[in-house]
C-alpha cells in the first residue's frame, strides 16, 4: 500500500510542479503581443486559470506525503543514519520544512490570486507565486534523491 501511495503522491507532485511552473513562467516572462514561438505561447497562458488547481495539487501532494511519512521514518530514515549519510537526513528534513512553510503559504497565494481587490499588487502575487514555485521544484527534487538512495 505504501508503494501505491508512494507512487501517486510523485505522479500529483509531478502535476503540481508543472502547474506551478507553467503559473511562475506566465507570471514573470513579459507577453509578446503576438504568441509565435512555444516559450511565447507558453509564457501567455492565463495564469490565474491555474491558481485552484495549484492549490488542491498543494494539499493533495501533502497529504499523500503525511501518510507515507510514518513509514519513510521507519524504514529508510534509521538505514540512512546508520550509513552515517546525515546529508541525505538533513536534505529530507529541510523538504519537511519546506513543505510545511508552502502548506503556511498556501491561505496567503490564495489570496492574492482569487481576491480580484489586490489585481493591481502583482508584487505579492509574484512573490508567493515564485516561492511556492522554489519549494515544490527544490521538494520534488530532494524526495528523488533520497529515494534515489533508499526507498521505500
Amino acid at each position: 500500500m505504501v508503494v501505491v501511495l508512494l507512487i501517486c503522491h510523485g505522479l500529483v507532485a509531478f502535476a503540481l510542479m508543472g502547474a506551478i511552473t507553467h503559473q511562475a513562467v506566465a507570471l514573470t516572462v513579459p507577453k509578446p503581443a503576438r504568441a509565435q514561438s512555444f516559450p511565447a505561447r507558453y509564457a501567455s497562458v492565463n495564469s490565474a486559470a491555474l491558481s485552484n488547481a495549484v492549490i488542491v495539487l498543494y494539499l493533495i501532494v501533502f497529504v499523500f506525503g503525511s501518510l507515507i511519512y510514518p513509514t519513510y521514518r521507519l524504514d529508510v530514515r534509521i538505514p540512512l543514519e546508520e550509513l552515517r549519510l546525515g546529508w541525505a537526513v538533513g536534505l529530507f528534513e529541510l523538504k519537511e520544512h519546506f513543505g510545511g512553510l508552502g502548506l503556511a503559504t498556501l491561505p496567503l497565494y490564495a489570496y492574492y490570486w482569487n481576491n480580484s481587490e489586490v489585481d493591481g499588487n502583482t508584487g505579492g502575487r509574484k512573490a508567493t507565486t515564485l516561492l511556492i514555485a522554489f519549494i515544490v521544484w527544490f521538494d520534488f527534487l530532494a524526495g528523488h534523491v533520497i529515494n534515489n538512495i533508499r526507498g521505500l
